[in-house]
This record gives C-alpha cells, sequence and structure tokens, in this order.
C-alpha cells in the first residue's frame, strides 16, 4: 500500500514569490523594547484566538514560542504549536531545519512537522489547508494555536484565506499584505541587533555540523530529495563540506526575511537582542495580557 500522503487532493493554484525589495517600514519602540509595525493597535486580548511568532533565522522563535507555552500553560491554558516553516514540514531533516527538540515539544507540542518524505514535492497549496485543519481543531478543543516559523508565505497562508491568484508578492493589491485572518490573531515579530543575530546564524551552522547535520543531510541525499526539499538551506553546502557559503547564505536569507516581515500588516515587534527566550515571552503575554 503507498504512504499516506496527508496533503493529497489539494487544489494547484499559480506559484507565488516567497520574497521581494520592499520600502524600508518605520519602527517605534517603547520602554519595553516593543516596536509597532506600519501603525498597529493593541488587539484587545480577549478577541485573541491565535498567536502567530515569525521572524528571521537564527533569532530564536522556538526558543521563545516554548517558553510563551509554560507562561500560558501557568495561567491555565493548552497551547500547541503549527509549524510555518517550509522545510521543516519535511521528514529526516530535523537537524539542518533547526525542529523542536523532544525536550522542546515536551512542552509545545508542534503540528506540521516532519509529515512529508523528503523525497516528495511540497509547496504553499498543499500547506494551507493543512493549516487550517490543524488551527481549527485546536481551537475546537480549547487550545491555543502558536504559529511560528519563518517562512512568510507559509506564515500568511497559515492565518488567513488566500486565493492564491498570480499577484507580483510586493504588490500593494497582493492579498498577501491585507491585514484579514481567520480568527483574530496577534503577530509577532522578532528582531535582534544585526551583529549579534549574524553571530548567532554563525554559531547555529557550527552547532548543525557538531549535532549530526553532515550524516542527515548524506541521508537524505542518499534518498534522492524533491525539488523542494533540496532547497533545505544549507543540504547542498554541507554536503560539499563549505561551511562558509552556508553561513553567508543564512545571513542572506535573513535579511529577506526581515523584508519580509517589515511588510506584514499589524504586527508587534520585538527587540530581542538583550532579552531571554523568557523575558520575551514575558514581554509577549503582557501585550497579550496574560
Amino acid at each position: 500500500m503507498p504512504p499516506r500522503r496527508p496533503w493529497a487532493g489539494c487544489r494547484h493554484s499559480p506559484s507565488l514569490n516567497f520574497f521581494g525589495e520592499s520600502d524600508a517600514a518605520a519602527h517605534a519602540a517603547d520602554n519595553e523594547k516593543v516596536q509597532a509595525v506600519r501603525g498597529c493597535a493593541d488587539t484587545p486580548p480577549l478577541a485573541v484566538a491565535v498567536i502567530a511568532i515569525f521572524g528571521p533565522t537564527g533569532v530564536g522563535k522556538t526558543g521563545v514560542a516554548v517558553e510563551l507555552a509554560r507562561l500560558l500553560r501557568e495561567r491555565g491554558g493548552e497551547p500547541v504549536a503549527i509549524n510555518c516553516d517550509a522545510l521543516q514540514v519535511y521528514e529526516g531533516l530535523d537537524v539542518l531545519t533547526g525542529t523542536a527538540s523532544a525536550a522542546e515539544q515536551a512542552v509545545l507540542p508542534h503540528e506540521l512537522l516532519g509529515i512529508v518524505p523528503v523525497t516528495e514535492d511540497f509547496s504553499i497549496h498543499e500547506y494551507m489547508p493543512l493549516a487550517h485543519q490543524a488551527i481549527d481543531a485546536a481551537l475546537a478543543a480549547g487550545r491555543t494555536p502558536i504559529v511560528v516559523g519563518g517562512t512568510g508565505l507559509y506564515l500568511r497562508a497559515a492565518l488567513a484565506d488566500l486565493s492564491l491568484r498570480k499577484v507580483p508578492a510586493f504588490s500593494e493589491v497582493s492579498e498577501l499584505w491585507s491585514g484579514a485572518t481567520r480568527h483574530p490573531t496577534r503577530i509577532f515579530g522578532l528582531d535582534m541587533d544585526r551583529a549579534k543575530l549574524y553571530e548567532r546564524i554563525d554559531a547555529r551552522v557550527d552547532a548543525i555540523v557538531a549535532g549530526g547535520g553532515e550524516e542527515e543531510a548524506r541521508r537524505a541525499d542518499a534518498l534522492g530529495p524533491g525539488r523542494t526539499a533540496r532547497k533545505a538551506l544549507g543540504l547542498n553546502e554541507i554536503l560539499a563540506g563549505d561551511l562558509e557559503t552556508m553561513k553567508r547564505r543564512s545571513r542572506n536569507y535573513a535579511r529577506r526575511q526581515l523584508t519580509w516581515m517589515r511588510k506584514i500588516p499589524n504586527l508587534t515587534t520585538i527587540d530581542r537582542t538583550a532579552l531571554t527566550d523568557a523575558e520575551t515571552a514575558m514581554l509577549m503575554g503582557r501585550k497579550l495580557d496574560i
């Protein structure tokens, strides 16, 4: 019997670009190191059904999400993470893609991790209905979905009903930049001093190698990864032993993620340069009134 593919049967539409250039958004910092991007007004705390955490690679999204989950549990909540990273959906790439560890998932269970064989192609067209199902199921069960990841297009697809019509990604008429969401949502964007962020990215690459990333890459390569899995950041570089190129590409990717983040409507940006994961989560908690 062929393996079950939970994304099978989803309708395909024209593709969309992941990234592009945009005008820099104005950042206004308050005394809690929170920046409201594009004139974000506070969402009434009781109206928030879904929490989202976005940011560049290496900024510490998973660690912050786990600490936020601890805070929610202390208040009687039952959080669950919904992955919005386009490459963490693949099985067998946990080290390369920075998937939450078993210990982290014990605190904050994750949905949509490792659900696609590395040999298969997968895109937003398959992802969006799965993300909607996961969020709706969590809400129906009285849980708090925390959508977390670094793929901007997947974040938007998880939070909204997109027609996926072909419009330039950074066009003002693109549905990507509408503030509409399927459920009342608070979106947090994590930022950091660039020098510190790049140090963290370089250290992360070294940690990937030390944590078995080369062996993982060779196993995936032997299986014959599909077109989209082959794009996993660092897969080809680690196979070639070219860690400096892997670090440079990771820094470039972080810049593209930040370009995307500045365009997200109704975003609450947190500069976490001097903040621990727990402190960042506490700051989010105050904004959510939890």
